[in-house]
């Protein structure tokens, strides 16, 4: 017999190589589905290995040709009988072959139960799916070789593959190298508070000469809020209508190290605001802007937001109330998606204390210190 091996995307590209191949008469021997890992091992592709053979001995197949209209009408008839069988006969098999692939490609659930408490706390955490995928196959390949496994073990394992998910991602806070910081997201988030943690800190920890810049003038409340928080640092307020009144707001505080730019939050779901927010604001170079988001929001809610931001360069994420949610996936997710860092996470309203710069580290800390397993 001669044997022939395929490796094709589909089983449809395998048929048409084979019957180009080995002709007609060919057939499948055996099927094989092979899945590679890309993108860190988190997205798997998947190709199929086909084994197609002919008997050497078979003879070749007889090459049916349309009969002349000479030919008798009950000739033409059998012919053309013979054609729709042939037909049938290629659908059946085709027929037959894919339900041998699908239930050969079937990937029966065969987690072990030792690693359930393990999956679904990732999945209370609303981890992303291929994220718990990348880590139950590691779990799966220590449990075989150690026989068993432990908190511990989960933690370290699951780090491992985070770590390696977001090592490309920029962690951390203020860098001190642009003048201007400004500090965008939607109505609720907490940004006002956010900022005067930011603005303490690089008075007290960083000495920087700060000052702030509020467009947020929708709000009067809102406007108080910073004086009261500038008071307490000594720091100037300017408030900015519009662009003429931002830049010469950015003249004003020309001397200072650090300009904040506290902004007015709205419904961002909706373009029209954040074109508003574009003619107010000039996000020049010489600047850096900071999404701030909260955690307590559906992820659905979190992504037509960012989507909104786009084209606005945000260097990082900023996410906020950490400590009235359980949901620590979706800041991965948000990340891994957006392709963006974290700057920071708040957990409570105290300023300055309630504000960590993040690493991954302390975001897998985070992640593992919800509810017991």
């Amino acid at each position: 017999m001669k044997m022939k091996k395929y490796i094709v995307s589909s089983m449809p590209e395998a048929m048409k190589k084979i019957r180009e191949d080995l002709g007609e008469d060919a057939v499948i021997l055996n099927t094989k589905v092979i899945t590679k890992r890309k993108l860190f091992g988190l997205v798997k592709q998947k190709s199929f290995e086909v084994v197609a053979g002919i008997d050497e001995l078979t003879q070749p197949a007889i090459h049916k040709v349309t009969p002349p209209a000479a030919v008798s009408a009950p000739v033409q008839e059998r012919v053309q009988e013979d054609i729709s069988q042939q037909l049938q006969r290629e659908i059946e098999d085709l027929k037959r072959l894919m339900q041998t692939v699908q239930q050969q490609t079937k990937q029966p659930d065969i987690t072990p139960e030792a690693l359930q408490p393990f999956l679904s706390y990732l999945h209370r955490q609303e981890l992303g799916e291929e994220l718990i995928t990348a880590i139950r196959d590691e779990l799966f390949v220590h449990l075989e070789n150690e026989g068993s496994i432990t908190v511990k073990d989960f933690e370290e394992i699951s780090g491992t593959v985070i770590k390696k998910a977001l090592q490309h991602l920029p962690m951390g806070g203020i860098s001190f190298t642009k003048k201007q910081v400004h500090v965008l997201g939607p109505t609720g988030v907490g940004k006002t508070t956010t900022i005067a943690k930011m603005a303490a800190r690089a008075v007290l920890q960083e000495k920087k000469k700060i000052g702030f810049i509020t467009t947020d003038t929708y709000r009067i409340a809102a406007i108080e809020q910073l004086k009261t928080y500038a008071g307490l640092l000594q720091a100037p307020v300017e408030i900015a209508y519009n662009l003429e009144d931002y830049n010469n707001a950015l003249t004003k505080l020309s001397h200072l190290d650090v300009i904040f730019v506290d902004t007015a939050g709205r419904n961002y779901k909706e373009s029209k605001y954040v074109e508003d927010l574009r003619a107010l604001i000039d996000f020049n170079e010489d600047a850096e802007s900071f999404l701030v988001l909260t955690t307590t929001a559906k992820e659905s809610d979190m992504v037509a937001v960012i989507d909104q931001f786009i084209d606005i360069p945000v260097e990082k994420f900023i996410f906020t109330k950490v400590d009235e949610t359980n949901s620590i996936g979706t800041i991965i997710n948000l990340m891994l998606k957006y392709n963006k860092g974290l700057a920071y996470y708040t957990d409570g309203q105290e300023v300055p204390e309630d504000i960590e710069e993040a690493t991954i580290d302390n975001l897998l800390h985070l992640l593992f210190k919800g509810e017991p397993l």
